[in-house]
C-alpha cells in the first residue's frame, strides 16, 4: 500500500456538525444568560432584613428607647402584616415624624383597608400642622368607603378656607354626604355629636345646639356630650347657661377627671386663673396617667408665668411615656426660653436618638 493511500481523506462532513454543536452550545449559553438577566431586570427587589419582631418594634417605640424611629420604620416594610398590626404601628408613628413617616401614611391612605386608612387619618391629624393636611387627607373626601371619606370629613372641618385650598368644595359636598347618612340612621349621642360639628361647621350652631340637646336627652349620662354643650354655649356668649350647666354636671359626677378638666378650661376662658389651675390639678389627681390634661395644666402654668412648675408637669409626662414627641418639644421650648441651654441639649440629643429624621432637629429647634 502507498504512503499516499494511507493517510485519511478529510471529512468535511463531520467538521461541520462539529461546528454546528459549538455553535448551538454557544447560542444556548446566550439565551440561557439573557433569560437570567431579564429576570432579575423583572424580579422584585429582596425585601429589606428586618431585625426586630412586631411586638419589639412596637415596645421599642412606645417606650421612646433609642432607635425605636428606625425600628419602626423597618416594620412597615413587611408584607406579612395584618390591617389591624399596621394600624397599632401607625398609632405609634405620630411620635416619629420625618420624611420616612410622610411617605409611609402617603402609601397607607391609599392602602385599600379602611381601618389602615382611618389610623393614617389620625396619625395625620395628629402629626401635621393644619395647613399640610388638605394636601394628604383631601383627595380622601372622594373615597368609595365611607367610612373613610367621612374621616377625612371630621379631621378636615377645622380648617380654614385657605388651609384647604381647591378641597373646600369637596369638603362642603362629602360634610354634605355624612349629615345625610347621620339623618339617616336611628338616633344616638355619637350621631348627634358628629351632627353638631357639621352645623358648626354649616355657621349653624343653633341647629348644633340642638343636636347636642336630643343627644343628652337619648344619654343623660353622656358626659361627653353634655360638655360639648357646655363649649358650644359658652362660644355662642350663653355664659350663665353654660355655666348653669356645668354646674349640673359637676355635681352629677364629682369623681369625674372630664368634668373637671372642662371646668378649667371654663374658668381660665374667663379670666379665673386660680380656681382654673385647682380644677385642672384636681382632674389629674383623679386621673393622673392622663397626659393630655397634664399637658393642658403645662400650658396653663406657663401662661400664668409658673414657668418651674409648668417644667415639671411637662417631666412627669416624659418619665410616664418617654416617647411622647409633643411634650418633649414643649419642654424644650420652655427651657430655652428660659436660658437653660445645657438641659435643651439633653432633651434634643436625646431626640437625636429617638429619630434623627426628626424635623425639629432639622429646623434647629
Amino acid at each position: 500500500m502507498s504512503e499516499s493511500s494511507s493517510r485519511r481523506t478529510p471529512d468535511p462532513l463531520g467538521a461541520r456538525r462539529r461546528w454546528q454543536v459549538a455553535l448551538a452550545l454557544a447560542l444556548l449559553l446566550m439565551v440561557i444568560g439573557l433569560g437570567l438577566l431579564v429576570r432579575n431586570w423583572h424580579a422584585p427587589p429582596a425585601a429589606p432584613q428586618v431585625n426586630h419582631s412586631y411586638a419589639e418594634a412596637l415596645e421599642q417605640a412606645h417606650g421612646g428607647r433609642p432607635g425605636a424611629a428606625r425600628v419602626l420604620y423597618q416594620q412597615f416594610t413587611r408584607t406579612d402584616l395584618s390591617d389591624i398590626r399596621r394600624a397599632g404601628l401607625l398609632a405609634e408613628l405620630v411620635n416619629y415624624p420625618g420624611p420616612q413617616a410622610l411617605k409611609i401614611l402617603r402609601g397607607d391612605l391609599k392602602r385599600p383597608a379602611p381601618l389602615v386608612q382611618q389610623t393614617a387619618i389620625q396619625a395625620v391629624t395628629a402629626m401635621l400642622p393644619e395647613a399640610q393636611r388638605s394636601l394628604l387627607l383631601g383627595p380622601l373626601l372622594e373615597d368609595p368607603d365611607p367610612s373613610v371619606r367621612f374621616g377625612a370629613v371630621e379631621a378636615l372641618l377645622d380648617l380654614s378656607p385657605d388651609d384647604l385650598g381647591l378641597y373646600y368644595g369637596a369638603l362642603q359636598e362629602a360634610a354634605r354626604q355624612y349629615e345625610q347618612a347621620l339623618n339617616a340612621q336611628v338616633p344616638s349621642a355619637s350621631r348627634q355629636l358628629a351632627l353638631s360639628r357639621l352645623y358648626i361647621n354649616d355657621g349653624a350652631p343653633q341647629k348644633a345646639i340642638e343636636a347636642l340637646q336630643v343627644a343628652t336627652r337619648l344619654e343623660p349620662d353622656n358626659l361627653e356630650a353634655g360638655l360639648a354643650l357646655v363649649l358650644l354655649l359658652d362660644r355662642q356668649g350663653q355664659t350663665d347657661r353654660s355655666r348653669q350647666l356645668l354646674a349640673q354636671w359637676l355635681e352629677k359626677h364629682p369623681q369625674s377627671s372630664m368634668a373637671q378638666h372642662a371646668l378649667g378650661q371654663w374658668l381660665l376662658r374667663h379670666q379665673q386663673n386660680e380656681y382654673a389651675l385647682l380644677a385642672l390639678t384636681r382632674a389629674i389627681e383623679l386621673e393622673p396617667d392622663n397626659t393630655a390634661y397634664r399637658y393642658d395644666l403645662a400650658v396653663a402654668l406657663h401662661d400664668l408665668d409658673q414657668l418651674e412648675a409648668a417644667q415639671r408637669q411637662l417631666e412627669d409626662i416624659l418619665k410616664r411615656e418617654p416617647a411622647d414627641r409633643r411634650a418633649r418639644i414643649l419642654l424644650i421650648r420652655y427651657w430655652k426660653d428660659a436660658g437653660q441651654l445645657q438641659k435643651v441639649q439633653v432633651l434634643l440629643a436625646e431626640l437625636e436618638q429617638l429619630n434623627a429624621d426628626d424635623p425639629a432637629l432639622q429646623q434647629g429647634l
